[in-house]
């Protein structure tokens, strides 16, 4: 029977076969890139051509000229920024030569990453939960369940990680800000092709990256292609204890789960760019994401006493992604300094989801069939224009205007034993967003040891939606002013020592899920029967309100020689009208008895502060006699505290400790090797959601390494080393609540989710 679960699978043509094309237009591209006459760079194509100096009578007249100057670089750039900044270029981006961004980000400072070590997700700043954290790509907002693993890190030019929010960049970052900027410019020509595999728990994880710029005319292009595959276990084990606080009586629960997990994605974006003569430019950037995916699973469940709801379960999913997106921006210079910025985004993202699980054996007739269909369409659009002025070469002025709209088309099915429990909800959901901002900054050279940043920012968000064919309409509406204030003290202007300060408002808007969403049944509990509190149905909420904070944040810096630093950050932020699910017993029309229900649910106040640390540098720039050593460490402690949950462990959700990083790299004198490694910590902590639960999450410790070998100037093989001390990863959710009896009962849910060390290998080739 359990064959019959599986959904029909998604066709997906394995990328491998298009390796031999690639390879052939890589030599290609390279052999004719070799017949043409060189380009100059595009610097010296921008400059303007020196006039003939005439000859002189006497050339030993002629006095040396010796030019002197500092390449800008990420460090440069973060120390000359007012607003307080940590730029990753391409140089970090390839040390450890991750294969996805959860890999890379994890190791950045004050960057925590959910679930089991060594898998990616969704990044978290400052070890706020999701929504917190505001993800942009080229400055827009990532669409909604995009992940940033669907990007390759060759398709990416550098990362600028915004610990307080600025007027222009948006103020939906409470805990800070991560602008992923694709590839783009044309300092020298690239045609680099990476070709490797990754080995996991038996499984093999093919991929590879082609990137390629050059200039054709007016216009420079970058091209970036990627494809991987992916092939996962993704087993657990759940020990559930059951006590009648009453009457003693105690069930114990076991369920192992097998799982396993096949991803394949695709990736190509490109930045097209136009200069006139005059200065004026336009760029297109073009950017298409696909990926599908499938899993099977089968589970066992023992229980020592009591009627268990089932003894085993089987299912299936799978899932296809697409994205598409094409930007535009067109930047006019001004005659009198300053210039005009418009920017056009138009994108197309489509889910298809499909779940079918069964459960055999346990309590009552029922079949235990669900099947679980769901497609969504969405389309944004956003128009952005922006004026940019220099005053008195003192004054920089931005102002600018946003407009966003989100159109969203859902059709969904649920079934149960071939039936729908949700009928009066089946059908398509329509929902639409529209979000419009305002802002102005001023950034402004007091002296040359002092520089100011204020700003301005107001935006309202107003979400109206239809959940299924005939309910009625429901809407939300909402609006924040948002003062900005930076500043930036350098002891001496001369010096490398400053100090940084930032008082800000931000703010986190409901996401249209938790607005507007139809009734997901627990798949626990998948029929018209009662379920339990630990395992609820969930609802929207179209009566929520925007979280809003209040922030400031105090900063330290040390330039050190070369490109170290030293950095101590404070922050604080207290936020009002803090969301949080929250589960109620509720009478509803898929049930015959009362079920409980989960809903997002605006709760109170909350504080959450902490203190970041950062320190890289090159061991020999500081001391003479030491190796050439490349360090970077942070160290980040967080607390928080919810005031209208009880001590103690009332903490954001969550949120760690803290969590730190250890790393280091080395390239051997006179040999062809270099290698390194990174320490990653995430200490264990406990939270309690609300006086009856809490949920404790264990420590995760993942160690990478890696080995280089430079073969020759255009070829190189990479070998990386991933969670080599793999560890089980725990967590634990107790809950007291009453049973139908209105006894007092508690519920413990643990559960261990193994990870398992990971190699890869790639080589990677300039053409």
């Amino acid at each position: 029977m359990f064959a019959k679960l599986h959904p029909t699978p998604i066709a997906f043509r394995s990328w491998l076969g298009i390796l031999p094309g690639l390879f052939f237009f890589a030599a290609l591209s390279s052999a004719q890139a070799q017949n043409k006459t060189p380009e100059p760079a595009a610097e010296a194509e921008q400059a303007t051509p020196a006039k003939p100096t005439p000859a002189r009578r006497n050339a030993g007249e002629l006095k040396p000229v010796t030019i002197t100057g500092a390449a800008v670089n990420e460090t440069e750039d973060r120390r000359q920024s007012t607003a307080s900044k940590i730029i990753v270029g391409r140089d970090e981006i390839e040390r450890f030569g991750d294969s996805t961004m959860g890999e890379l980000l994890k190791r950045l400072p004050g960057v925590t990453m959910p679930g089991r070590p060594g898998r990616g997700g969704a990044p978290r700043m400052r070890g706020l939960g999701g929504g917190y954290t505001q993800i942009l790509i080229d400055g827009e907002p990532a669409a909604r369940g995009f992940s940033l693993d669907e990007l390759s890190p060759e398709q990416i030019e550098r990362i600028e990680i915004l610990r307080a929010p600025t007027a222009e960049t948006g103020a939906r970052a409470i805990a800070g800000t991560i602008n992923i900027i694709t590839r783009g410019g044309y300092s020298k020509k690239l045609n680099d092709l990476r070709v490797g595999a990754g080995f996991e728990n038996g499984n093999t994880e093919p991929g590879f990256s082609w990137t390629r710029n050059d200039s054709a005319g007016p216009w420079i292009y970058n091209l970036s292609v990627s494809a991987q595959q992916h092939a996962r276990k993704n087993d657990s084990l759940s020990e559930t204890i059951m006590e009648n606080l009453v009457t003693g009586n105690v069930i114990e629960q076991t369920e192992r789960t097998l799982s396993t997990g096949k991803h394949d994605g695709m990736q190509a974006n490109a930045r097209l760019q136009w200069r006139s003569e005059g200065g004026d430019t336009l760029v297109l950037t073009p950017m298409i994401v696909h990926s599908e995916g499938s899993s099977t699973s089968s589970s066992t469940l023992l229980q020592n006493g009591g009627i268990a709801p089932y003894d085993s379960s089987a299912g299936s999913g799978s899932s296809q992604f697409t994205s598409l997106r094409l930007g535009s921006q067109w930047t006019h210079r001004l005659q009198d300094g300053g210039n005009w910025l418009l920017r056009a985004n138009l994108s197309q993202n489509d889910w298809d989801n499909a779940a079918l699980r069964q459960n055999f054996g346990g309590a009552g007739p029922s079949l235990g069939i669900s099947d679980i269909q769901s497609s969504q369409h969405d389309i944004n659009f956003s128009l952005n224009g922006k004026l940019t002025k220099t005053l008195a070469e003192e004054h920089s002025l931005v102002s600018g205007i946003e407009l966003q709209t989100n159109r969203r088309t859902e059709v969904a099915s649920v079934l149960q034993d071939g039936e729908s429990p949700l009928t009066e909800f089946d059908g398509n959901l329509t929902a639409s967003t529209l979000r419009a901002a305002l802002f102005a900054q001023d950034e402004w050279s007091i002296t040359p040891q002092f520089a100011a940043h204020a700003g301005l920012r107001w935006e309202g968000i107003a979400t109206q939606g239809t959940p299924s064919a005939g309910t009625p309409d429901v809407s939300n509406r909402s609006s924040v002013l948002t003062p900005l204030l930076h500043a930036v003290w350098k002891f001496d202007d001369k010096g490398r020592d400053q100090i940084r300060a930032s008082l800000t408002r931000s703010y986190r808007s409901p996401n249209l899920q938790d607005l507007i969403a139809r009734p997901r049944i627990s798949s626990m509990f998948p029929g018209r029967g009662a379920n339990d509190e630990i395992h609820p149905d969930r609802v929207g909420n179209p009566a929520l309100m925007p979280e809003l904070a209040s922030g400031l944040d105090i900063a330290m810096e040390r330039y050190l020689p070369g490109s170290g630093m030293l950095s101590a950050n404070l922050f604080y932020r207290r936020i009002n009208n803090l969301m949080r699910s929250q589960s109620t017993l509720e009478t509803v029309s898929w049930a015959d008895v009362p079920r409980w229900v989960a809903r997002v649910q605006n709760i109170g106040d909350a504080i959450t502060q902490g203190i970041e640390l950062e320190a890289k540098f090159r061991a020999s720039d500081l001391w003479s006699d030491a190796p050439r050593i490349d360090v970077r460490s942070n160290l980040s402690l967080f607390a928080s505290r919810v005031q209208s949950v009880s001590a103690p462990d009332n903490r954001l959700s969550q949120q760690p400790d803290g969590t730190a990083n250890l790393g280091a790299d080395y390239r051997l004198r006179d040999s062809p090797l270099s290698f390194g490694g990174n320490l990653n910590w995430t200490p264990g902590y406990t939270t309690r959601l609300s006086d009856d639960q809490r949920i404790n999450q264990g420590a995760k410790l993942v160690l990478d390494a890696f080995v280089l070998w430079a073969i020759n100037p255009s070829s190189q093989l990479r070998v990386s080393f991933s969670n080599l001390a793999a560890r089980d990863y725990v967590t634990n959710n107790t809950l007291d609540s009453v049973n139908s009896a209105s006894q007092a009962v508690r519920e413990s849910i643990t559960s261990t989710a193994p990870s398992w060390p990971s190699l890869q290998v790639r080589l990677e080739l300039k053409l």
